[in-house]
């Protein structure tokens, strides 16, 4: 009989809020994977309610819609061990690296059939809490099957670069504390959805925003934010510097679009900034999803100066690409991969600091904003090339369209959404070949993972072990019989055993110790594991259907 292929998550996917990159990039991944749809079978093991809503209501949407009986599964995270142990995974996939491969994995190790891959992705790298997460990846329930994907060069360098300090740091060896395979799989487009608009279409676009057909429309688009994504004054002081050089004011158009918090003050900056200089400028603000690609056709060349390393991709770069717009673009991030300069756009120089100890030290005692506006703030886009590479493609509409063309093609080839899913498959089958010593990692704990028995020893009187004699009570007979009832919690269902409570009552009609009886309960009851057994054990002590005694007919 064959065996089904199962995808896992511990992920929603789609998550509701602002329409931030990392949101974006998700929730599409998982439309293109269901669309593609490789696997027999697609269960989610979600944290709580919180997400479930959101997801059913974006998986309705998919065209075709995915519900088929019984191929995708919406579960509580609290079912997984029981599921682990039951079915074989062919992969896990995590929307972010930060947060749970390395707990799954040890979870993974202790309880599932196959040591399935553990596959997870990078978006921002630099907040100062994320060393912990990585150290959390170095770990002995690491295996050659886990793999962190970095989706740029860049993000790739940062973290062999995490991964590398930390072992030096902690002295950890490399054999004893192994890291997850690190591979480059970048984000994609809708390349279907994203497309260049007809001369027509373009020009109404273009008077609905109030800029001339012989205006070049440069336009920037993502977070309006100086702490998180980029610092436009530098674009500002580039067409300012055009301008100088001779560019009419009425031949350029600058446009920045996206998202903006109403109590942050940058934007009105820029606003004023603009109108000093005689600069023509519109800010939209939180333009709809459905706008975006209009926004997109109307312009003329995107521009995008990451400073900030929370940037770790570039998503609106290819975007913009697949609109069919040249980019400029700053020499930085995961930009490097995206832009290919002198083809279909162009890189501007960029300079970082060579050290940051002060910053270093401040970061874990600060908002992620604030470090990251320290660090910008000292990574300068070059302004002189900046301003060449505008007044470049400004004086050549020709240059403008070819480039445009070449960089609509690259996101076709390399960066649409179904090549990519194809990538990941071949990545997950390629993965379940690495080879792992499975009966070693059954007894392999992470260090991390807390023993909270032995912890909190001292917290109670003595601790329910194996030795502790017990005695079914009143109520535990009258339970037996059918004169009395138990109250059970939702929660505690995949983790206690009810329809076992008879023989376990049977069992300590005479003193039995917990131990004896949890053996005898494995061996009476299909398929009971002894967590179950001792959990069941433990919480009829609590229900008071058994008790503590002083003496036990066991030898």
């Amino acid at each position: 009989m064959k065996r089904i292929k199962i995808w896992g998550s511990l992920d929603p996917f789609f998550e509701a809020g602002a329409a931030l990159g990392r949101r974006q990039a998700n929730a599409q991944f998982l439309e293109f994977l269901l669309r593609e749809d490789p696997f027999d079978r697609y269960d989610f093991f979600l944290k709580g309610a919180g997400g479930e809503p959101e997801l059913k209501r974006q998986l309705d949407e998919v065209d075709p819609p995915p519900w088929r009986e019984g191929r995708i599964r919406l579960r509580s995270r609290l079912e997984l061990p029981d599921a682990l142990g039951r079915e074989a995974y062919h992969c896990f996939h995590l929307s972010d690296c930060i947060v749970h491969p390395a707990p799954l994995a040890g979870l993974r190790n202790a309880r599932s059939l196959a040591v399935f891959p553990i596959t997870s992705v990078t978006h921002s790298l630099s907040y100062a809490h994320y060393h912990e997460a990585f150290l959390r990846h170095l770990s002995p329930t690491t295996t050659p099957r886990d793999c962190v994907a970095g989706t740029s060069r860049t993000a790739v360098q940062a973290l062999e670069a995490f991964y590398r300090r930390l072992r030096r740091d902690y002295r950890l060896p490399e054999r004893e504390f192994p890291a997850p395979v690190v591979r480059r799989m970048p984000l994609g487009v809708d390349a279907s959805f994203l497309r260049p608009a007809p001369p027509e279409e373009k020009a109404r676009l273009r008077e609905r925003l109030g800029i001339s057909p012989e205006t070049c429309c440069f336009l920037v688009f993502g977070r309006i934010s100086h702490q998180s994504k980029m610092d436009i004054v530098p674009l500002l002081r580039a067409l300012q510097r055009l301008i100088n050089q001779g560019a009419r004011r009425e031949s350029l158009h600058l446009v920045a679009a996206g998202w903006a918090d109403d109590e942050d003050s940058y934007p009105r900056q820029l606003t004023e900034l603009a109108a000093s200089l005689g600069l023509p400028f519109s800010l939209i603000k939180r333009p709809p999803e459905a706008e975006k690609l209009r926004i997109y056709q109307a312009a003329d060349v995107f521009v995008s100066i990451a400073d900030n390393p929370q940037e770790t991709f570039g998503l609106t770069v290819l975007e913009a690409q697949a609109a069919g717009l040249p980019v400029v673009a700053s020499d930085y991030d995961g930009y490097k991969d995206l832009v290919d300069h002198e083809s279909a756009g162009l890189l501007v120089e960029t300079l970082g600091p060579r050290e940051t100890d002060l910053i270093d030290l401040l970061a874990p005692l600060t908002f992620g904003n604030q470090h990251h506006l320290l660090l910008a703030q000292q990574t300068a886009v070059s302004t002189p090339a900046l301003a060449e590479a505008l007044g470049r493609l400004l004086a050549a509409p020709d240059l403008r369209r070819s480039m445009g063309e070449a960089g609509r093609r690259r996101v076709e080839k390399e960066f649409s959404w179904p090549g990519i899913i194809h990538r990941w498959v071949e990545l997950w089958d390629e993965l379940q070949n690495a080879v792992v010593d499975r009966e070693a990692l059954r007894s392999t704990r992470h260090p991390m993972a807390l023993p909270y028995a032995d912890v909190f020893a001292g917290y109670p009187t003595r601790a329910l072990g194996p030795d502790v004699p017990l005695l079914a009570t009143r109520t535990g007979q009258a339970i037996r019989r059918g004169k009395d009832n138990v109250v059970l919690y939702a929660l505690l269902e995949p983790f206690l055993r009810i329809d076992a409570l008879d023989k376990l009552v049977f069992l300590a009609r005479k003193p039995i110790t917990a131990g004896a009886a949890v053996d005898r309960l494995v061996e009476m009851v299909d398929d009971m594991t002894r967590e179950q057994a001792w959990m069941t054990l433990r919480w009829a002590v609590k229900q008071d259907l058994l008790e503590p005694t002083d003496s036990s007919d066991e030898p």
